[in-house]
């Protein structure tokens, strides 16, 4: 397999898939290294920028150019104390164009780690081959099983430095699938890689004949991902929370302006408003004129058959709205130093909705070392805990999907407005 530097045509352009994924890994893995490698072979960087690369890697008598000083900028930041969570990376391919997003490796930002795979469909786990599965590759897996993450790489890196060794890739391989499945994921795919020479990363390498798998973008290239918006059995229908309600009395112009975050809309479509009313929608507007159908993440203003008493935080829907509901179970992850405490008063956002709620209880927090889960009366910093939460007034609530476009929220302070925890909705109405 090589690179090609020729340009795929417009239209090729405009029917590729856009594939997000994030990396995970701890300190001394070699993502950054890896990352750089994606970059440099995929021929996503600039001449001036490799250039740079090449002579402070000479400078520093390295044999090989060190292409983590592509990434390393933002990594030093962070370490420095910037509040540089996730480094977002844009690289594409005649076959896919990718959004990466690289989390730190560091076991306190476990929180940053949640945020990076909450918003992926594939995640890239790096493991160092002298050293195997470790504790953050557990805590990363848990992390992307928790989030409903479908696909996993293993990326088993360092190859060169155990001389190729295909029994301790197998060894490590064996492990790591059996480790995912218990968690139920079950797409898993073991690659093994050197990033600093560019093993099986992008380009097949020959010093793995044992291996005759794909290589880490080959695979990326043609996953299947299966996102909500899809049949299957987590799909969710149309969600459309009202952002802004938009009238020009002059034009008697009634419009709806949010963001889709599941499914499609059409002209001509039936929505449900909730309180057993219904509309058709009459037109479609964007920012680059009227649509006759839009789908997730585009934000358009809708126009309804019949005026509505709608606001800001009310839902437009397909006929799956969801019910009503004042309390849920959910899944939280911690994401400030102050504590979180049974039957504290809070705020939640969910959507475009803000309104008043309280921690009924926590249920557990894990532990995810041992995949265990314990008692606790707080959840803390980068805890992730089940909890139990009341609303002051029903609010149409989705069981959480990946990517988190519906049934996730943030728990805030309603003294200070501080973001306190970051959830997914795990069952409605528990007993």
């Amino acid at each position: 397999m090589t690179v090609t530097s020729t340009e795929p045509s417009s239209e090729i352009l405009q029917q590729r898939q856009t594939l997000h994924l994030c990396t995970a890994g701890s300190v001394d893995d070699g993502k950054s290294t890896f990352v750089g490698r994606l970059l440099h072979d995929t021929k996503s960087i600039l001449a001036d920028q490799l250039s740079a690369v090449e002579r402070t890697s000479r400078e520093r008598g390295l044999e090989h150019p060190d292409l983590s000083l592509l990434v390393d900028g933002l990594r030093a930041e962070r370490e420095q104390g910037i509040t540089i969570d996730v480094a977002y990376r844009y690289f594409s391919t005649a076959r896919r164009t990718f959004i990466l997003a690289d989390t730190p490796g560091h076991v306190q930002y476990t929180r940053n780690t949640v945020t990076g795979v909450s918003t992926s469909e594939v995640v890239v786990l790096l493991s160092d081959a002298r050293h195997g599965i470790v504790s953050q590759t557990k805590r990363h897996l848990a992390v992307a099983a928790l989030l409903g993450i479908k696909h996993v790489v293993l990326a088993v890196n360092k190859i060169d430095l155990v001389d190729y060794s295909a029994s301790i890739f197998e060894t490590i391989r064996d492990e790591f699938v059996e480790l995912a499945r218990s968690k139920g994921i079950t797409d898993v795919q073991v690659i093994p890689i050197s990033a600093l020479l560019g093993d099986n990363v992008v380009n097949p390498s020959e010093h793995t004949p044992w291996y005759d798998g794909p290589t880490v973008l080959g695979y990326l290239e043609e996953v299947e991902v299966h996102t909500q918006n899809t049949n299957s059995e987590n799909s969710t229908g149309f969600r459309f929370p009202i952002q802004y309600v938009i009238r020009e009395g002059s034009q008697d112009y009634r419009g709806y302006a949010g963001r889709i975050t599941s499914g499609e809309i059409a002209v001509g479509d039936s929505v449900d408003l909730g309180q057993e009313r219904s509309a058709t929608v009459t037109h479609i507007d964007s920012s680059d004129g009227a649509l006759n159908i839009a789908g997730v993440d585009e934000s358009v203003v809708l126009r309804l058959s019949a005026e509505n008493d709608l606001a800001r935080g009310d839902l437009i829907a397909a006929s799956d709205r969801p019910e009503d509901t004042t309390i849920f179970k959910a899944t939280i992850v911690g994401l400030s130093e102050q504590s979180l405490r049974a039957k504290s008063k809070l705020k939640i956002r969910y959507g475009t909705s803000l309104l008043q709620a309280r921690l009924v209880g926590i249920t557990s927090v894990l532990d995810i070392d041992t995949s265990t889960e314990h008692e606790a009366q707080t959840v803390e910093l980068n805890d992730i805990a089940t909890v139990k939460i009341q609303l002051a007034q029903p609010l149409p609530i989705d069981l959480y999907n990946a990517q988190g476009r519906v049934g996730s929220f943030l728990l805030i302070d309603p003294s200070d407005g501080n973001t306190l925890a970051a959830g997914m909705v795990s069952d409605l109405n528990p007993s």
